[in-house]
């Protein structure tokens, strides 16, 4: 089951928002700063291993500089970090489509 959550990274000033697949790893993951609510990361899972599969490093490069990279690893013990919940697919999903439009749809 697909679930969707957030947590507070205090040391960097961000929220941090995924899309978690049932293994519990990340297959879309947006951040936000705090201070001004500005997107700085909009990666998926999905997006990363086609470019693995059928580009470049330089391609790969272009796509981390744009949209930042994605958590690796499974997102076992989120419910115990700083100002965790889980938030609707609709929440995320508008989260995601502003980070996106923020950060530039063209990779």
């Amino acid at each position: 089951m697909t679930t969707w959550f957030r947590t507070y990274y205090e040391d960097e000033g961000l929220w941090l928002y995924f899309e978690a697949a049932d293994e519990g790893w990340a297959t879309r993951q947006v951040e936000v700063r705090r201070q001004d609510s500005r997107p700085v990361t909009a990666a998926s899972l999905e997006e990363v291993l086609h470019l693995r599969d059928h580009a470049d490093l330089a391609a790969m490069g272009r796509y981390e500089r744009q949209y930042d990279i994605l958590a690796e690893g499974p997102m076992e013990g989120w419910q115990d970090q700083p100002e965790a919940a889980e938030i609707s697919a609709e929440e995320f999903e508008r989260l995601w489509t502003e980070a996106r439009r923020v950060l530039g749809d063209s990779a």
